[in-house]
């Protein structure tokens, strides 16, 4: 294999291929990527063997082949590299890949190719087109909710489903439950639900945000999910297992429904957080007309402040994780949410204005009174 290209255009898809190579496999080859030229055209690949991407490369191709290398190495040395071109060339007798650019020269061992798995192709069959933008902007609000926690594997993934006009994710670490109903401007063709690893589709989404393609295909096989953006195909696994019935965790009644201005609370939740810390609790006092948010750290110090809420009833106080009421308060997106509450030892409910379609449970923290 020799080819050709510039060396910004081989940094910038490195940087995306890099994010899925493996950091802790014991195959060697699963920390590379494969760079190939076949048929006239390159690319690189990546996987973890739970995510792969397949991103085009635009190359001259001198001489067909395909080799894997050190993924985090061949970026430091591409980050590196003098000149506008690079050319990477395989030697066989070497078992090494000659990089040249300008009067730099570089040889890098290869990885054994026979380790590097094959990547799932898309499904003609059974894709279903959906539009990135709304795509992009629901896996958004939801991402921060899955779990991190892999001895829950279930929990790590997020629900996404897709049926006429309604494309819906949902997400839960157990303590937050995260809802997006987003309404397509056309039906589409098809159906589908599927628990894929949010890693996979935060990665699908950053991707899809630095393209220009208006459309995500998807195609659903029976444990493999895969996504094109254009020429850029990105595959995840499916992950096994029944994900929690979250329409059960959702009240039906609530005793407080508050109608706040999104932009000032969230300012409020923010500062006085900041004086939350070593796993203290952010409290909400709610008196009539007023809430006044609240953090003390020992040995740190302490904040408050108070802010005019249309709160009619008893004292009501709850405390919260201050890093999980700001993460579903920054997931609204309308000008105005609704605050739902119950008692001080039930979850509160945030969510959306007018249309907005999103729904946030979070578990409330006992305070020591």
């Amino acid at each position: 294999m020799k080819l050709s290209l510039s060396t910004s255009e081989l940094l910038s898809e490195l940087q995306t291929v890099t994010r899925v190579a493996s950091t802790r496999s014991a195959v060697q080859a699963l920390s590379g990527v494969m760079i190939s030229a076949e048929n006239g055209a390159s690319e690189m690949l990546a996987t973890d063997m739970e995510v792969g991407l397949r991103v085009p490369l635009n190359a001259e191709i001198d001489r067909p082949g395909s080799v894997v290398l050190p993924a985090r190495l061949l970026f430091d040395v591409t980050r590196s590299l003098p000149a506008e071109n690079v050319s990477l060339e395989f030697r066989p007798q070497e078992q090494d890949v000659e990089l040249v650019s300008g009067a730099a020269r570089f040889h890098l061992r290869t990885l054994r190719s026979e380790d590097f798995p094959t990547l799932p192709s898309p499904v003609h069959e059974n894709r279903i087109s959906l539009p990135a933008s709304a795509f992009v902007d629901t896996v958004t609000r939801v991402a921060r909710s899955a779990s991190r926690d892999e001895t829950r594997p279930i929990l790590t993934g997020i629900l996404v489903s897709a049926s006429e006009r309604e494309l819906r994710m949902v997400a839960t670490d157990s303590y937050r439950l995260s809802v997006k109903e987003t309404q397509l401007e056309t039906p589409i063709q098809g159906s589908f639900e599927a628990n894929v690893p949010a890693r996979a589709l935060q990665e699908l989404a950053r991707i899809a945000q630095a393209a220009e393609s208006s459309e995500i295909a998807v195609s659903v096989g029976q444990n493999q999910a895969v996504f094109e953006l254009d020429d850029v195909v990105l595959s995840s696994r499916l992950i096994d297992g029944q994900f929690p019935n979250y329409r059960q965790l959702l009240p039906d009644t609530v005793e407080h429904e508050l109608r706040l201005s999104t932009t000032e609370f969230t300012d409020v939740v923010r500062r006085v957080s900041l004086l939350a810390q070593k796993n203290a609790p952010l409290s909400l006092s709610f008196r009539e007309g007023e809430v006044t948010v609240s953090a003390q750290t020992p040995d740190v110090g302490e904040a408050s402040e108070t802010l005019p809420v249309p709160f009619q009833g008893e004292l009501l106080e709850i405390g919260f994780n201050p890093e999980f009421l700001r993460d579903g308060l920054e997931s609204v997106e309308s000008a105005e949410l609704v605050l739902k509450l119950i008692s001080p030892l039930r979850p509160g409910l945030i969510e959306s204005g007018e249309g907005g379609g999103f729904v946030y449970l979070i578990m409330p923290i006992r305070l020591n009174t």
